[in-house]
């Protein structure tokens, strides 16, 4: 381990996992400039997705939120892949999250609470983003969450 930001995702008890392959023809991240942009990142847990299905039916509101956690720890694996270190993000820009709905769900917001206070607590003030946070009918694997980040790094 490395760096401030891995020592305080350790002090959470979390682990940054390896970077999620692709499921398609796209990679998990990559750099323009000064900026990451990340791939949709679905709650993989060592190569599987924990829950499947809907936010409001098959999926609590609470489990949601915990899964749009694991995406956003996800996408720092990602984004460690290209910058070769977390110390570099100067800070996190913006934080799209989708939600897979029931129908009548609404609380997409509160779900991708769970990623934006992740990126809060593992990055402090450079956790702080703008966010979209979208319902939709379906996402890859039937996840219920799927969280795409951009950051901003420091010069090399």
């Amino acid at each position: 381990m490395s760096g401030v930001v891995e020592a305080r995702i350790a002090e959470l008890g979390l682990t940054l996992p390896a970077v999620v392959p692709p499921l398609a023809a796209y990679r998990p991240a990559i750099q323009s400039g000064v900026y990451v942009y990340t791939a949709g990142q679905l709650p993989m847990v060592d190569g599987k997705l924990p829950v499947t299905g809907k936010v409001g039916a098959e999926v609590t509101p609470e489990e949601a939120k915990e899964l749009a956690r694991t995406c956003a720890l996800n996408a720092l694996a990602a984004v460690k892949s290209v910058a070769g270190e977390l110390d570099r993000i100067a800070r996190v820009v913006k934080v799209t999250g989708f939600v897979a709905s029931a129908p009548d769900f609404t609380a997409q917001p509160t779900v991708i609470n769970g990623a934006s206070e992740l990126l809060g607590e593992v990055l402090g003030d450079k956790g702080v983003h703008a966010r979209s946070a979208v319902g939709v009918a379906v996402l890859p694997l039937d996840a219920p969450v799927e969280v795409e980040v951009q950051v901003e790094l420091l010069p090399s």
